[in-house]
This record gives C-alpha cells, structure tokens and sequence, in this order.
C-alpha cells in the first residue's frame, strides 16, 4: 500500500515536472501570437530556445550532486525527463535557426558552421546530445552495459560546447553568461573525480 501511493506521488511530481517545462514553450506560443518578440521575432526565438536549453541542461546535471546532498535516491527518477526536455528545446533552438533564421538555406548553414566558430560549437553540442537521447532508455542501458555510463559522461562535454556557444555569440554583456558558467562549475565540482579520471583513460588511450 506504502509502495503504490510512493509510486503514485511520484507520477504526479512527473505530470507536474512535464507540465512545468513546457510553460515556457506555452508562453513562447503566446508572444507569437501576439507579436510581442520584438523586432527581430526569429532571433528573439532562437534566443529563448537556447536559454531554456541551457537552463534545463544545468538543471539535469543538478540531479547528482542534489542525490549526494539529501541522501535520497529520488531525485535520479526525474533525470531521464529533464535530459530528453533538454535534447528537445535544444532541437527547438536549432529548427529556430534553420527554419527562421536561415529560410532553411542548407548552403548557408553550411558556410556558417565554416566561418562562424560560435555555430559550430554550438552544432556540434547539439550533436552530443543526439546519442544521449537515442541511448536513455532501460533498453539502452542493458544494451551498452558499462558503456552505458562512459557514454552518457558526453554530457559534459555538450556542456563545455554550449558555454563556448554562449559566451563566444555574446558581444557586449557576459554577465548572463558568466551566471551559467558559475553554476556549471559549481556542479562539476561534486564531479571532479569522475572527470579527471575520464580526462585519464581519454589520455592513456590516444598514448597508445
């Protein structure tokens, strides 16, 4: 009975957590609407999508170090959600810049991963983030065994990408940006073990 009405709440914080997250898209939908982005609608887009990519990315990789601060397991039930909303608003940022910016000129976004460094990186986060989606499910993780977890660490690298997108397309007020890059390391912190041992085999292996 304890075990049902457990599993019960915690369906209920999933519903609300979904719920949460789209709010944001919600209220993108509502400006469009109403015209209320600006004079430049399309970047304005682009520019809240990749906010909310970023914010939910951070949040994911709270789960851990909030894990190691409460003692409860719980939090790790909530994480595979808040990744895929963050594959997903990440997605929403790059059809933005495609569909919007671009007009879908695929020469274009070709000549712009070349010439501008700040959508590369960016490209390639986005591009990071494509196996951690595809690899979340149980299946997955059976699937790849010890991999699994090797695999899924990429997520600090698409981090690393996304803070270089930001910071590198950010011309005048870094405070914004510097925000995000103070709770990254904050967040690292409670990983530095695991990052440096990672950064140890990535090592060892090109030596060979």
């Amino acid at each position: 009975m304890i075990t049902q009405t457990f599993k019960e709440y915690r369906f209920t914080c999933k519903v609300a957590l979904f719920v949460l997250i789209l709010v944001p898209l919600f209220l993108l939908f509502i400006d469009v609407v109403n015209n209320d982005l600006g004079p430049d609608p399309a970047k304005a887009m682009a520019h809240i999508t990749g906010e909310w990519a970023m914010r939910l990315l951070l949040v994911t990789l709270a789960i851990s170090p909030l894990r190691k601060l409460t003692g409860t397991t719980e939090w790790i039930h909530y994480r595979r959600m808040l990744g895929l909303f963050t594959f997903f608003y990440a997605s929403l940022h790059l059809l933005t810049y495609c569909f919007f910016l671009l007009g879908l000129e695929w020469r274009q976004l070709w000549a712009d991963l070349l010439d501008r460094p700040y959508i590369t990186v960016g490209f390639f986060a986005w591009m990071m983030l494509v196996p951690l989606a595809i690899t979340s499910t149980k299946d997955w993780q059976r699937r790849l065994g010890r991999r699994w977890p090797q695999l899924h660490r990429c997520i600090f690298i698409a981090l690393l990408l996304a803070l270089l997108h930001l910071i590198w397309q950010v011309r005048s007020d870094l405070s914004e940006a510097l925000v995000y890059v103070f709770i990254a390391l904050f967040l690292m912190s409670f990983r530095s073990e695991k990052i440096l041992s990672s950064v140890r085999r990535l090592s060892q292996c090109f030596s060979k």
